[in-house]
Order: C-alpha cells, then sequence, then structure tokens
C-alpha cells in the first residue's frame, strides 16, 4: 500500500489526459486551489452520485476558488462518456496505470463487502495554491461527500 498523505505535505505533482483529451498538470493550476478526488470508475452508481454532486457545486466551489479534477483508472474515452451521459460540468482526467493514485495513497487494500480486495480508495485531497496538502480524506462515502466537504471548507 502506498503512504498516506497528510495535512502539511506536498501534493505529488502529475500529468494526466482528461476526457477532452487534453492534458492537465498540477504546476499548471499553482496560485489556485484544488480539489482532487479519486473514484473507483465512470458510470457506476457511487461514482456517479459523487460525480454529479460535485458538478452541482462546481460553480459556488468555483466561486471560492476551487478548481475540482476527478482521477480514475478509465480511459478518456470513457470518461468523455460519462461526462456527456450525466451532464457533468468538472474536468475528469484518466490514470490507468495508477501511478497518481498510488503517490496519493488512493490505491491498497480496502475491504469491500467485508472482504479485504485491492483497489481504488475514495480519497479526496484540496490542495492550496503553494502545492501542499491542506486536507486529506480517505475511504470517503460517495452520498454525502461533497456537503461534507462544503462544511469542512466552510463554504455554504
Amino acid at each position: 500500500m502506498s503512504a498516506r498523505l497528510a495535512t502539511g505535505d506536498t501534493a505529488p505533482d502529475f500529468t494526466l489526459t482528461s476526457d477532452t483529451e487534453e492534458q492537465v498538470s498540477l504546476a499548471d493550476l499553482r496560485g489556485k486551489k484544488v480539489i482532487l478526488y479519486f473514484y473507483p470508475a465512470a458510470m457506476t452508481p457511487g461514482c456517479t452520485t459523487q460525480a454529479c454532486d460535485f458538478s452541482e457545486s462546481l460553480d459556488s466551489l468555483r466561486g471560492a476558488g476551487y478548481e475540482v479534477l476527478g482521477v480514475s483508472k478509465d480511459k478518456p474515452a470513457k470518461l468523455a462518456k460519462f461526462r456527456e451521459r450525466d451532464s457533468l460540468t468538472l474536468t475528469l482526467l484518466s490514470d490507468e496505470d495508477l501511478a497518481v493514485h498510488q503517490a496519493y495513497g488512493a490505491y491498497g487494500t480496502k475491504k469491500l463487502y467485508g472482504k479485504e480486495v485491492e483497489g481504488v480508495i475514495r480519497s479526496t485531497f484540496v490542495i492550496d495554491e503553494d502545492g501542499k496538502v491542506e486536507l486529506a480524506q480517505y475511504n470517503v462515502k460517495a452520498t454525502g461527500h461533497v456537503a461534507k466537504l462544503r462544511r469542512d471548507l466552510g463554504i455554504d
């Protein structure tokens, strides 16, 4: 299992391909606050709920100075279908080799229906303007997570 990040850690840099086939780098977002969330798979019920919640909150999150990026191991073409199917407005990133998941500690052993399995750990990170982790949340719930995150960040 990869090491987990904590408040104050430097957020690992990355460049990933988006659902629109553009390259997105964390370094290019310096000076902005970033909400980076990892989810297991596009177009599954929980991940759809979470993505729609982020999408519905995107205007107010951006108004508070946050950019939102969702990361999964899905190919960009599947992410594009996910965005279109559910009218998502946030940027979705593809991490097919799971390197970024592992760098953030968002891939490893987890419990699924009482059994230990290797997989994506649903996680959210708030990264400040200087590239430091402001908040690291692991094993978050898909439902209600965005509302809780908004409360944690004092956005309402």
